[in-house]
């Protein structure tokens, strides 16, 4: 051993010491070093949208998310204390059902490959009931214009679709409009007696000729004048995320065009099968549509920052 050729006085003495120290960090085995952190909630309401967050201490590459059959890819930054990564998520008052679900994350942090994984809890939410007596045209539509329905159905589901990996969007989300809200996510209609699909985005009570804004940063992958939908606008904001504006009277954007954070997008408008003016607007994550409300700016926010 290094201390056995030292004589222990004097300034041989400190040197020796040094080096017995020195030996010693060189020759201990490596502190393991701690895996990244996913953050989830353990509990969430059906229809709610949720944040996933993963961080970590050293660089992350080829990460994705799986939620719902679903794959993310996540885009990881840089923060003040190491690296982040954040992705939307949610369930879709349409389609899923409560029960128990699982978040995975898998990935690289340096050249070491990692998996996480964590359990969310979905539970039924009360939403409301709204029965409407309507023209039968109203409801069901014509045979004539089936075909051109289902065009549309494909070139929305298209669009839905997109998953790009550049998160575009922040929290809170713009509000489209100031305006209050009508009829809310989830509301459970019954049409002349029978039961319909629930609603799957919010209605903004705003008057014609009204700008709509994006409620985030991001990329115009559809514009469209629909059947049901009218006018209708939609924006991809990366990792699954995707902002819808219908029935607008005018259509401010074209596909492809890249736009800001609360860029105008459109007009409010009463085109597609509406009774008047309003904005539907829908966010959907990964194909599931979701409240929006919860990611949202409060109305007073907004009033307060016009002035």
């Amino acid at each position: 051993m290094i201390i056995s050729r030292c004589r222990l006085t004097g300034f041989s003495s400190f040197l020796c010491a040094f080096l017995l120290l020195l030996g010693t960090l060189c020759c201990a085995p490596s502190a393991a070093r701690a895996q990244p952190v996913l953050e989830a909630p353990d509990r969430i309401g059906l229809g709610e949208p949720f944040l996933v967050s993963l961080v970590s201490r050293a660089p992350l590459e080829a990460v994705h998310v799986r939620w719902l059959g679903e794959e993310v890819p996540l885009d990881v930054r840089q923060a003040r204390d190491g690296w982040l990564g954040e992705a939307l998520l949610g369930t879709d008052v349409g389609k899923d059902t409560a029960g128990v679900q699982s978040i995975e994350v898998s990935g690289v942090e340096g050249t070491k490959a990692f998996s996480l994984r964590a359990q969310v809890s979905v539970v039924e939410r009360d939403y409301p009931v709204e029965a409407l007596t309507l023209p039968k045209k109203m409801v069901s539509p014509p045979s004539s214009v089936m075909a051109r329905i289902e065009r549309e159905h494909e070139a929305v589901h298209e669009a839905l679709a997109t998953m790009t990996r550049s998160r575009l969007w922040s929290l809170p989300l713009v509000r489209p409009v100031p305006g209050s809200t009508g009829s809310v996510y989830g509301l459970r209609r019954v049409l002349n007696g029978k039961p319909r699909s629930p609603h799957r985005g919010v209605d903004f009570h705003a008057p014609q000729g009204q700008s709509v804004d994006a409620v985030a940063a991001g990329r115009v992958v559809l514009v469209g004048e629909h059947y049901f939908a009218g006018r209708s606008v939609y924006v991809d904001h990366g990792e699954g995320v995707v902002s819808m504006y219908f029935h607008l009277s005018k259509v401010l954007v074209r596909e492809g065009e890249v736009v800001d954070r609360g860029q105008a997008v459109g007009l409010v408008g009463a085109t597609g099968r509406v009774t008047g003016p309003h904005l539907h607007f829908g966010l959907c994550l990964q194909g599931r549509c979701v409240d929006p409300l919860p990611l949202m700016e409060k109305a007073s926010d907004t009033r307060q920052a016009a002035q």
